[in-house]
């Protein structure tokens, strides 16, 4: 990485769970340099600020006032608030917005357009897209390794401690826009956007506040190409039967990775990286082959690595566009209207 990034001003807005355990993590281990933070719980923020060495500001127009031409604003407060905050910023400046991108498809709307008129460089954090597993499967991909794909399916079947996010007991949307969101992006990352989406979500009685923690998305891209999500997030019956897994299936080959974390979350597990290539008369070999990093804190680095880099100069792609994150949140929404339909009634006259 340039100098140009490493010296380049970081303020962060939100002081949250996610701040506290991937993107100061990350942002120490990449060296950005961090200016300091502000949260309306104070106390959070000076938390935080004590333990990096961050100056704490008292209200978000003391934040803004800090900032030179240079600086990034990173944005990680709930949904609902990010228009007020980005309206809040002054114009021209790059900003990283925590997922998702608003709570709604018209609010993705809202935000998209805030940022064209006062001229952000706006990239939304679908740190996934960045985990060092996902970036090997995509070189490989990309390579022609597997050859083309037919198949692309993510399951998880895990323990997720939902009681780390008491705000989401408020929220009429929880687990496909909280969650599930990231699969959907990673799939659009890789096959691009589906003709159409079903969808359904459902409650679990450990978590009987939340509108959703499992849900079953299938992504429509024709006949021979098949993606689907399915995550289950309250098998609370030990870890032997658990899964979390990306798999890609290719005409020559097939990729397969585990994604730890959320085997045990927050800590998580080592994420697993394994591939098959189709040799004929041979009986097909998985291979694993090592991968440094993990999905948290790894791929935050990376997500403002990619901001940072396009503000720069240095690349000219800047992958997690509030453009582009924007037709995510739209697959998102027809997901949710997926699920009002009710699906087709099954006539048994």
């Amino acid at each position: 990485m340039s100098a140009p990034i490493l010296n380049c001003p970081i303020i962060i807005v939100g002081a949250g769970g996610i701040v506290r355990d991937a993107h100061l993590p990350a942002y120490s281990k990449a060296g950005y340099r961090v200016q300091g933070l502000f949260d309306i719980r104070r106390q959070a923020a000076e938390e935080l600020a004590k333990q990096y060495g961050l100056q704490v500001y008292s209200t978000l127009e003391e934040a803004v006032s800090a900032a030179d031409p240079r600086t990034v604003f990173d944005v990680a407060v709930p949904a609902t608030a990010t228009e007020s905050v980005l309206r809040a910023l002054p114009g021209g400046h790059g900003v990283l917005i925590q997922k998702p991108m608003g709570g709604t498809l018209a609010q993705a709307r809202t935000i998209r357009d805030v940022c064209r008129e006062k001229g952000l460089t706006g990239a939304v954090n679908f740190q996934l897209r960045f985990a060092p597993p996902v970036a090997l499967a995509r070189s490989m991909i990309n390579g022609g390794v597997i050859g083309d794909i037919v198949d692309m399916e993510v399951r998880m079947t895990c323990y997720t401690p939902w009681h780390m996010w008491p705000f989401l007991e408020q929220s009429p949307r929880v687990e496909i826009l909280y969650h599930s969101i990231h699969y959907i992006d990673l799939i659009r990352s890789f096959l691009g956007d589906p003709q159409g989406v079903y969808a359904l979500s459902n409650r679990h009685y450990l978590a009987p506040r939340l509108t959703s923690t499992r849900s079953t998305v299938i992504l429509n891209y024709g006949e021979f190409l098949r993606a689907t999500v399915t995550t289950n997030h309250g098998h609370a019956y030990g870890p032997r039967n658990q899964e979390s897994f990306v798999k890609w299936e290719g005409t020559k080959g097939a990729i397969k990775i585990r994604l730890g974390l959320m085997l045990d979350y927050p800590a998580g597990q080592a994420d697993q990286f394994e591939h098959v290539i189709l040799e004929e008369g041979k009986a097909p070999e998985w291979k694993v082959t090592p991968v440094q990093g993990t999905w948290f804190p790894d791929a935050f680095m990376f997500s403002m690595a990619s901001l940072l880099s396009y503000l720069d100069g240095s690349s000219s792609v800047l992958p997690a566009s509030v453009e582009d994150a924007y037709r995510t949140m739209a697959v998102v929404e027809a997901a949710y209207e997926s699920i009002a339909s009710g699906g087709t009634a099954v006539r048994y006259d």
